[in-house]
């Protein structure tokens, strides 16, 4: 299988799949991160718990979650699919919210310590000098928090990366459509005599996976030498 068009169309969707979760998450994400961080309101732990939870439950129960949920009989999945057309289950889109969702509490929570780090002093001199709160968020805060932001955002793309157990149970391992790089390692597993295939999807994983780390790291230490500059 290593080399052949199924092997590189695996690397391929499972990168789509990665890059899709993580622009959609991102975002919202760092809404959540200022939410969490800079107000405190009723329901403040409570949303807080919902945030992390993916990170708690077995990904098969969030997996079926998605299922009843956003499947095509589902409260919302039904909804999508009779106005739009729209089917998640089964389908890649599927595997890229459900790679979203399980990566989100890592964003969130790098977002988040971002926030927490920016002195409060900085923000405030800035409003008094005229800055409206929106100037203040996109010219000074957003600046300052984007080595988490970097962080989380690799973070994430790591997690929907390497995401299986949710993803297999909202969308299956169909080949093609929403076969992903974990999914087939353990297709393969099951199948005697593949474990050349196997290894080179491990091995492509270890590199994916490192080659982000490494790129992050680089990127935030840049970062972090202009914002002291």
């Amino acid at each position: 299988m290593q080399f052949d068009p199924a092997f590189w169309g695996i690397v391929t969707l499972s990168l789509r799949i990665a890059a899709t979760a993580t622009m959609i998450a991102l975002p919202l994400a760092v809404a959540v991160a200022w939410l969490l961080a800079r107000r405190q309101f009723w329901g403040h732990r409570i949303v807080n718990g919902l945030v992390h939870l993916p990170l708690v439950l077995p990904p098969v129960v969030t997996g079926y979650l998605l299922l009843i949920v956003f499947g095509r009989n589902g409260p919302v999945g039904g909804v999508l699919y009779k106005l739009f057309g729209v089917t998640l289950a089964f389908n890649w889109t599927g595997a890229a919210l459900a790679a979203g969702i399980m990566a989100f509490p890592l964003m969130v929570r790098a977002i988040r310590l971002g926030f927490e780090a920016v002195d409060s002093g900085i923000e405030a001199a800035a409003a008094t000098l005229g800055a409206s709160p929106r100037r203040v968020f996109l010219t000074v805060t957003l600046p300052l928090i984007a080595p988490g932001i970097l962080a989380g955002t690799v973070l994430g793309f790591a997690k929907a990366l390497g995401e299986f157990g949710a993803t297999i149970t909202f969308v299956a391992a169909i080949p093609g459509q929403t076969q992903t790089i974990p999914s087939a390692i353990y297709g393969l597993l099951q199948v005697p005599g593949q474990e050349g295939a196997v290894v080179w999807l491990v091995a492509v994983s270890v590199v994916l996976a490192m080659g982000a780390l490494i790129v992050s790291e680089w990127l935030a230490t840049r970062m972090t030498k202009r914002l002291a500059a």
